[in-house]
C-alpha cells in the first residue's frame, strides 16, 4: 500500500507469498488461497477485482468465513456488491493469534490495494472485533469505518488511535460469552462510537439476523458516501 518508506516491505510481502490460487465460484464471487511462508490465508472475494470501496470481514477466535447470524458475511457480500462495494471475507492463518490475524487483514487490504481498492471498512465478530479495530488503526486514512459484532475488549486498548474513524458496535443483550458491557468498555477506550444492544440476541447474534443485515446495509454504504473521494 502507499505510504511505505522506500525499501520497506508491504504487509503482503512480509508474509513471503509463494503463490495465489483464484477460482471463480459464482457471479462476483471468487475463492482465493494465498500460500505464504507463514501459512495459508483463505479469502472469499465478492465483487470485481478493481472495485475501490471494500469491506474486510473476519471471524472469531476459531476463524471462519461466514460470520455470525447464520452467514451474515455472505449475505452482506452479496448485497453490497450490487451497490458497488466489495467484500473480502478472511480466513486467518493462525486463528486466535491477534498479531498474526491483524497482519492477515493488512495483507488482504494490501492485495486489494494493488487491484484498485482505496477505502476500507473493517468488520469482525467476537475476537475479530479486536482484529477489526487494530486493522482499522493500521489502515489509517484508508479506513472509513470499523464494525464490531459481540466484540471482546482485550486487544482494543489502543482503540483511541482510530481517531475520527466511525465506529459501530453491535452486541447481543443476552450474550452468554461476552456481556454487552464489553462493547461499552471498547466505546470508552475509543472515545466515540455508536453502540447498539440487540434485544434477545446471544453471542452468535442469530436472533438479530434481520436487524443486523438492515443496519449494516444502511451504515456501511453511508461510510463510503461520507468519506473523501478515494485517492
Amino acid at each position: 500500500m502507499s505510504g511505505t518508506a522506500e525499501g520497506a516491505r508491504s504487509p503482503l510481502e512480509l508474509l513471503g507469498v509463494l503463490g495465489i490460487q483464484d477460482v471463480e465460484i459464482g457471479p462476483d464471487l471468487h475463492h482465493l488461497e494465498i500460500y505464504t511462508l507463514r501459512g495459508l490465508i483463505t479469502l472469499l472475494w465478492h465483487g470485481p477485482d478493481e472495485i475501490r470501496d471494500v469491506v474486510i470481514a473476519c471471524g472469531g477466535a476459531m476463524g471462519g468465513l461466514l460470520g455470525p447470524a447464520n452467514g451474515l458475511y455472505h449475505h452482506l457480500g452479496t448485497a453490497l456488491v450490487e451497490r458497488g462495494i466489495g467484500t473480502l471475507r478472511v480466513g486467518y492463518r493462525r486463528p486466535n493469534d491477534l498479531d498474526a490475524c491483524v497482519h492477515d487483514l493488512a495483507a488482504v487490504a494490501d492485495l486489494a490495494w494493488h487491484h484498485g481498492a482505496r477505502r476500507f471498512v473493517t468488520m469482525g465478530h467476537s475476537f475479530g472485533g479486536a482484529v477489526a479495530i487494530q486493522a482499522g488503526i493500521v489502515l489509517g486514512a484508508h479506513a472509513v469505518g470499523v464494525v464490531t459484532l459481540s466484540t471482546q475488549s482485550a486487544g482494543c486498548e489502543e482503540a483511541s488511535q482510530l481517531g475520527e474513524v466511525p465506529l459501530l458496535l453491535l452486541h447481543g443483550e443476552h450474550d452468554e460469552m461476552l456481556p454487552p458491557e464489553t462493547s461499552f468498555i471498547v466505546r470508552e477506550l475509543a472515545g466515540h462510537g455508536e453502540l447498539v444492544i440487540l434485544p434477545g440476541a446471544g453471542h452468535g447474534l442469530v436472533e438479530a439476523g434481520d436487524e443486523l443485515r438492515a443496519r449494516l446495509l444502511d451504515w456501511v454504504p453511508a461510510r463510503f458516501e461520507d468519506a473523501p473521494p478515494p485517492g
